[in-house]
C-alpha cells in the first residue's frame, strides 16, 4: 500500500514540476518575442523641463565653464546647433569677464586651445583641462575650483549628452551648485539636448537638486 501511494505522489509531483516547466518557458517565451526597442517607438516625448531665472550673488565664488568648443567640429557642417549657441556663450563670457568670474576652458582628448572659435577665445590666463566627457577625471579641475573657493559653475558646452552632462553631473555630486543655460549647450541632433537637459533635471536628488536649468538671458551678473 505505501508503495502505492509513493507511486501516486511521484506522479503528482512529476505533472507539478512539468506544469511549472511549461508556465515559465511561456513567460520566457513571451518575454523572448518582445522586442523593447520597438516599444520606444509609442514612447512621447517628454515636455522640455522648466527653466528658472538665476541670479549671479556671488562672483568671486562662481566659475564659467566652456566645455570642447573645438571648431573642426564647431561649425556648419559638423554641428550647426554649436554655431548657433556661440553668440550666446559669447554672452555669457562678456559678463563673466566683467564680472570677474573665474573662467575654465576644456578641451577634447585631441583638442587645442587654438581651435577655440575667435568668438569665444581663452585670454591666455584660464585655467585650461584635457579630458574625455568628464571633465574632472584625471584633471585638476577639482583642486582649480577649490582653490579659488568656487562654489557654483555655470556649465556650457558641446556635446550636451557628453561633456555638458557628465561634467555637470560630477559637479553637481561633489557639491557644486550648477547652472547649465540650454541655449549654450549643443549636439549634432536635437535629441542630444533635449535628453541631457532631461536627465539633468530627473536624474536622483544626488545631481538634480544641484542642477538649475536656465537660459543665458535669464542669468543676472552684478553690475
Amino acid at each position: 500500500m505505501r508503495s502505492v501511494r509513493n507511486g501516486v505522489c511521484a506522479v503528482a509531483a512529476g505533472l507539478a514540476t512539468g506544469l511549472c516547466a511549461s508556465a515559465l518557458s511561456l513567460c520566457f517565451a513571451g518575454t523572448a518575442h518582445a522586442d523593447v526597442v520597438a516599444s520606444w517607438q509609442s514612447i512621447p516625448a517628454p515636455p522640455p523641463p522648466a527653466l528658472k531665472p538665476v541670479t549671479v550673488t556671488d562672483p568671486a565664488h562662481t566659475a564659467l565653464l566652456l566645455l570642447d568648443f573645438d571648431t573642426n567640429t564647431c561649425n556648419e557642417k559638423e554641428r550647426p546647433n554649436c554655431v548657433a549657441s556661440l553668440p550666446h556663450v559669447a554672452e555669457l563670457l562678456h559678463e563673466a569677464r566683467d564680472a570677474n568670474l573665474m573662467t575654465i576652458y576644456s578641451l577634447t582628448s585631441t583638442g587645442t586651445l587654438a581651435a577655440v572659435p575667435p568668438v569665444i577665445a581663452a585670454k591666455g590666463d584660464e585655467t585650461v583641462v584635457q579630458s574625455g566627457v568628464d571633465k574632472f577625471f584625471n584633471t585638476n579641475l577639482e583642486a582649480a575650483l577649490k582653490a579659488r573657493g568656487i562654489q557654483t559653475v555655470i556649465v556650457t558646452g558641446t556635446v550636451a549628452h557628453g561633456a555638458v552632462l557628465y561634467t555637470a553631473s560630477a559637479a553637481a555630486l561633489r557639491g557644486f551648485k550648477v547652472v547649465v543655460p540650454v541655449d549654450g549647450m549643443s549636439s549634432k541632433e536635437p535629441f542630444g539636448e533635449l535628453s541631457a537637459a532631461w536627465i539633468m533635471a530627473n536624474a536622483p536628488a544626488g545631481v538634480s537638486k544641484n542642477i538649475t536649468l536656465t537660459r543665458s538671458g535669464m542669468i543676472q551678473f552684478p553690475h
